[in-house]
């Protein structure tokens, strides 16, 4: 576990460490933080000094809400919500979401999944506030982490609120969808962002043995990378908990089916959303009625009877077994009359 670090927190000191330890107890309360590790973790990193502004949406627009507010209403209410477990949008860009600060139960719900060990190597992708990869330092030390985003405007904030947090993690600049082969391997790989299927060479920056929790369609993958005598392969299944993230940058286009969110988790999980989840999932595959009559043949299947398979050949989802009866492609959209599901192996 990294070193307890001193917290700079500024005019607002009990007032933000109040509103942390409400937030702690709030988490906890959902069992996300039954790691001794991890419950420090978020009792010791100070949230709102990697959100010293954030939008709120209103009708038309956004409103700042920042640190500085010369209101003290104002300056309040963004402590408030600095401390709240919610998503907060971070950087708006044209109007559009950009980047954003996840919501932090499903933080905590991700980091116990990542199962991060003492000196593990991890990469972020997604480098967004860089609360995520403060976290991930005070658990396994600066040394071992690696936060990467497409936005260089972005990294450099991240950095600086990393910094000023008093962690120095790993940050660089470039395409999370390449990995960053210059920091492997790694133990693990975490992604807070969306993706259309998960990039092949993460694989092979991996260790044999290492874990990849990533958020696919409007699900969480937990993927074990093997070695075999057939290649090198990650395969694992959906976790039961729904995650909705902005999309990852440097991929193609996103799929017909995925959609944009700040990264949080819905106020329920219903049937709708579990159908949406298929709907997604084989976006380009499988036409809105076909998708209907295999969710409710195969007795409307929640997320953890679904999977993916990453190989050196390709990528591929499945329902309840790799090998068939259900197995269709990922990482590339479908036209009219090429095909769905494939019905008998992969």
């Amino acid at each position: 576990m990294g070193a307890h670090r001193a917290e700079p927190y500024g005019p607002d000191d009990a007032a933000a460490a109040e509103a942390r330890a409400g937030l702690v107890r709030e988490i906890a309360a959902t069992g996300a933080l039954d790691d001794p590790a991890w419950r420090a973790a978020f009792e010791e990193v100070p949230r709102h000094l990697f959100v010293p502004y954030y939008f709120t949406s209103r009708p038309g627009g956004w409103d700042r809400l920042w640190s500085g507010d010369p209101d003290p209403g104002r300056r309040g209410r963004w402590l408030r919500g600095a401390y709240a477990d919610a998503p907060l949008a971070t950087r708006v860009r044209d109007g559009e979401l950009i980047s954003s600060s996840s919501q932090p139960s499903l933080m905590a719900r991700m980091l116990a999944e990542l199962d991060v060990r003492d000196g593990h190597r991890v990469l972020e992708i997604g480098a967004g506030s860089g609360y995520n990869a403060a976290l991930l330092s005070h658990r396994v030390g600066d040394a071992n982490v690696t936060t990467i985003d497409l936005e260089p405007e972005i990294t450099e904030s991240a950095r600086g609120h990393l910094a000023t947090a008093g962690y120095r993690p790993t940050v660089v600049t470039g395409d999370g969808a390449r990995g960053c082969p210059g920091r492997a391997p790694f133990d693990r790989i975490i992604a807070t962002c969306t993706l259309p299927s998960v990039p092949q060479v993460w694989t092979a920056q991996c260790r044999p043995g290492a874990r990849i929790l990533a958020p696919l369609a409007t699900g969480l993958i937990a993927l074990e990378v093997t070695d075999s005598p057939h290649g090198r392969y990650a395969e694992g299944r959906f976790l039961h908990t729904s995650a909705y993230f902005v999309p990852l940058r440097g991929v193609p286009a996103r799929r017909a089916g995925t959609y944009r969110s700040l990264g949080g988790l819905p106020r329920r999980t219903s049937e709708n959303d579990l159908f949406r989840f298929l709907l997604t999932l084989t976006a380009g595959r499988l036409d809105p009625r076909e998708a209907l009559s295999l969710w409710e043949r195969e007795r409307r299947p929640e997320r953890e009877r679904y999977g993916v398979t990453v190989g050196e050949g390709g990528q591929w989802a499945w329902l309840d077994d790799p090998a068939g009866p259900y197995v269709w492609p990922l990482g590339q959209t479908y036209g009219p009359g090429t095909g769905g599901l494939s019905r008998g192996g992969s």
